[in-house]
């Protein structure tokens, strides 16, 4: 699927896999709708790509603020009088025990996760069936098939997507709108620098893993590649992507190594 002069919406484009994305669809010559909560990023990201996207609009967005959605959606349609590709990158994740998660934390979690992507998805999908043409690109995660500890809520949204978009994908089939589900392991983002602690305040601390993790540029290319190729779904990483299919079919086994890495 050539993306040369489609419209692409990102949420999350401020900074991240979300600003990589961005990037990468500039590259290919899309039209861009920019989205997340800090302007001045977006601005920032926009002039980057101003170069290379024949357009560039950016959209303030809080997926926090179900109340917001449906007029924002509204205003992203109307800016290039439609949307070819929704790619829905921004997130929240999190570093808490389970039973120490304030409730707000919990709902925060899949208020941004998973009930404001499935919101965004509902205001644009009848224009595209209208169309019959245009993409889903949903950035999960590889949390969506296996849940780590002191992520409990983070690996709900990601499970809760994983179903949802499934299920959507059937449902669409000999539409002409296509469903691409990405689940990249671990990415060099600040991901787990926002991630919510059991109060809600953020981690505020660059976890070795994502320290280590995948360029955030390689991994959009590879989240790109799959939509232009049609692909309903792609897993994205290093060793960690092997996690997935140790713990499909040998899931005590993977419970025991993951003890033991938790006590190295």
């Amino acid at each position: 699927m050539p993306f040369d002069n489609q419209v692409i919406w990102i949420t999350g484009a401020s900074g991240g896999l979300g600003e990589a994305l961005a990037h990468a669809f500039a590259d290919r010559g899309a039209r861009l709708i920019l989205s997340a909560r800090r302007i001045g990023e977006l601005e920032r990201v926009a002039r980057a790509c101003a170069g290379r996207a024949p357009a560039v609009e950016v959209l303030p967005l809080d997926l926090s603020d179900p109340a917001e959605l449906t007029e924002k959606a509204v205003a992203a349609q109307a800016a290039f009088g439609r949307i070819d590709v929704l790619v829905h990158a921004a997130g929240l994740s999190q570093r808490s025990a389970a039973v120490e998660t304030a409730d707000r934390v919990e709902r925060l979690i899949m208020e941004v996760n998973y009930f404001a992507v499935v919101a965004l998805t509902k205001a644009v999908l009848p224009a595209m069936l209208r169309f019959g043409a245009g993409r889903i690109v949903v950035v999960d995660s590889l949390a969506g098939y296996v849940a780590l500890p002191r992520r409990s809520s983070y690996a709900a949204s990601k499970h809760a997507l994983l179903g949802y978009f499934n299920a959507l994908r059937m449902e669409l089939a000999g539409s002409g709108v296509k469903v691409t589900v990405a689940c990249p392991g671990y990415v060099r983002t600040d991901l787990s620098r926002h991630a919510l602690t059991a109060d809600g305040a953020p981690h505020a601390t660059l976890d070795r893993t994502q320290a280590r993790g995948m360029d955030p540029r390689r991994c959009a290319e590879r989240i790109v590649q799959a939509a232009e190729y049609d692909k309903t779904e792609v897993l994205i990483g290093g060793a960690e992507v092997l996690a997935v299919y140790v713990r499909r079919w040998f899931p005590s086994l993977f419970d025991r190594l993951l003890a033991r890495y938790r006590r190295s």
